[in-house]
């Protein structure tokens, strides 16, 4: 099997950025991830967030974390970010891209349909921020695009790579994400299902690849105030609901005719976006709750719903407002790999880094002869104890060690960031991990216990009081791990491990 991931739109990279952090944590398979970013604003904040997270995923992947667990097993790669004004010089302005002085010169009657369908602004505004939340707009578009002439560029290489895949027995899965309350998703995510559909279809594979497709609905909202705005052309959070009760209407048969399966996630209360923009890289909207239902959502297409079967998967919640273990979908093999992760990344930024900053300040032997200097020497071997020449020497102010320090600290500060940011969406209480722990005045936490919330830790009292960072410590042990046993990429591996419950 392979499978794909397109995210269209602000809110498809925001729901690709959750894919990536689910899968650094184990709860994706070891087969590769393809990703590809849509989006006609290419400098957006939400896209540029992703990218990041991607690319320090990568670089930990590349370190081999994987051994006797699940973290960070799965390969992701990416295409080139595609937009649909990637190969057009013109303007960026729907004017432009459907040449309507001249429309209105040679074909009158089509200008003049265009005037009472298009406002002047709405046909002269820029869109390199994206659609602007308008669907119309980006339907116009999107509607020009033609596979068949992408062949060239990542459209091109993702069909090929399919057909690939299916000459050679394998059964690929695409998942396609986006807001459908938006432009850029709205507009993007049935048109580019129906154009995948219809290539398939024309290669005479459609039969041998599972299609599916995740509409997100309403789930946050903005208020720009006066001065904050001059243009008068971007997205209307007082228009979502209005735009989403009309693409369902009109997308429904298509949707059922393109794809095999349909998600639909929202959220009753819409959490205040706390600084709105236009686009650009000023759109950054923190992570929300809803995002990990999202790569949720495609970790149950991708891994779990059977090939060639049409399902239908309903998803709620205990209580409206709070969100608790209970309401998360494969509670307990998901509990399993969000608690591991979160204790390892905030064991490595609370006690592991600083202690290994303060050997390289002092120098390893002083270090080895300090107090933790019993937890460090078992990855990095005293000379006096294996000789000069012992193969088990490693040398920690070796520049591949110390990268890889920095490294695995980059993945752990942007892991901690985005799960703490979908704990603190305004209105909701979130009762999964007690995030205020990970600021870094509490960073020096010793009890590991505290860090899950609700009933997310199913432990006797004994065994939750005697749960400390000294005692993971004492317990750390080169010989669980496969190769290398010692250095950094052993101490990391040897922590995971005990860092499980």
């Amino acid at each position: 099997m392979s499978i794909y991931v397109i995210g269209i739109g602000g809110t498809g990279a925001k729901c690709i950025e959750a894919i990536i952090q689910l899968a650094s944590i184990g709860l994706f398979s070891e087969e590769t991830l393809h990703l590809l970013f849509v989006d006609a604003d290419e400098t957006n904040g939400n896209l540029s967030r992703a990218l990041t997270s991607l690319d320090t995923y990568q670089k930990c992947y590349k370190l081999g974390l994987h051994d006797k667990n699940s973290w960070m097993q799965t390969k992701i790669e990416s295409f080139s970010l595609w937009s649909p004004f990637a190969n057009n010089s013109i303007n960026k302005n729907l004017g432009s891209f459907f040449e309507y002085n001249i429309l209105k010169d040679e074909e009158p009657a089509l200008g003049n349909l265009f005037d009472v369908l298009y406002t002047s602004e709405e046909r002269d505004a820029n869109l390199d921020v994206g659609f602007r939340g308008r669907p119309a707009i980006g339907a116009a578009v999107m509607s020009q695009v033609k596979l068949d002439a992408l062949d060239s560029d990542s459209w091109g290489i993702l069909v090929s790579q399919i057909q690939k895949d299916t000459g050679g027995g394998k059964r690929p899965k695409v998942f396609l994400c986006g807001s459908i309350f938006g432009g850029t998703g709205a507009s993007g995510l049935p048109t580019i299902g129906r154009l995948i559909h219809n290539k398939l279809e024309t290669l005479r594979i459609r039969d041998k690849v599972d299609l599916g497709c995740l509409f997100m609905l309403p789930y946050f909202g903005f208020n720009p105030t006066m001065g904050e705005n001059v243009e008068t052309v971007y997205a209307r959070s007082e228009q979502f609901l209005l735009n989403t009760e009309a693409a369902l209407r009109y997308y429904g048969g298509q949707a059922q005719e393109s794809f095999d399966t349909v998600y639909l996630l929202g959220n009753q209360q819409l959490s205040p976006v706390k600084k709105f923009s236009v686009g650009k890289n000023t759109q950054r909207n923190d992570p929300h709750f809803i995002e990990l239902y999202a790569a949720l959502a495609a970790r149950q297409f991708l891994l779990k719903t059977p090939p060639g079967e049409k399902t239908v998967v309903l998803m709620n919640r205990e209580n409206l407002k709070t969100l608790i273990w209970k309401d998360i979908p494969d509670q307990k093999e998901v509990n399993a790999e969000f608690v591991n992760a979160t204790r390892f990344a905030f064991v490595w930024l609370s006690h592991i880094a600083p202690a290994l900053a303060e050997a390289k300040r002092i120098g390893v032997k002083e270090f080895q002869k300090s107090p933790q200097g019993f937890w460090f020497v078992k990855f990095f071997p005293n000379r006096a104890v294996f000789g000069n020449n012992s193969k088990q020497e490693i040398d920690f102010n070796d520049p591949e060690q110390q990268n890889a320090i920095e490294t695995i600290t980059i993945w752990c500060q942007d892991y901690l960031r985005w799960l703490s940011q979908i704990h603190q969406c305004v209105g909701e209480t979130i009762q999964l991990f007690n995030v205020n722990h990970f600021s870094n005045s509490n960073l020096n936490h010793q009890n590991l216990s505290d860090l899950i919330a609700g009933l997310g830790d199913s432990r006797d009292q004994n065994q939750k009081s005697r749960d400390t960072v000294q005692e993971l410590k004492k317990r750390l042990n080169p010989e669980a791990v496969s190769l290398p046993k010692q250095g950094i990429l052993g101490l990391a591996k040897a922590l995971y491990l005990v860092c499980r419950l």
